[in-house]
């Protein structure tokens, strides 16, 4: 928390003084002893994340192939293909396991 002179709008500093705690200006004779704690909180606002594949609805009409999940060894696997990176990378391979127990995902 900056807090900023009257007189001359510069940046007051913190500093001790003879008997407490005070706000003195740099440039000027400007000078406000600190008599309670000051405290100031600000927590930000949090934008709400997006599901980049388009959450569960983007895999209920997705092919499947041949791909050994990592997890449970199942040969079976739905898949999707997404623009990731710039145009000239090429796509970037979403994979979800078959097996409706594991459900694992995983790109390639």
């Amino acid at each position: 928390m900056l807090l900023f002179c009257p007189i001359c709008a510069n940046v007051l500093v913190a500093e001790e003084g003879p008997n407490c705690y005070r706000f003195a200006c740099n440039t000027c004779p400007y000078i406000q002893n600190v008599k309670r704690k000051i405290t100031n909180k600000q927590y930000p606002k949090l934008k709400e994340v997006d599901d980049v594949l388009g959450g569960t609805s983007a895999w209920e009409n997705v092919d499947s192939t041949e791909a050994t999940c990592p997890s449970c060894e199942n040969n079976r696997a739905f898949f999707m293909q997404i623009q990731t990176r710039s145009a000239d990378e090429p796509m970037t391979t979403f994979y979800k396991c078959c097996n409706m127990k594991c459900g694992h995902r995983w790109r390639d």
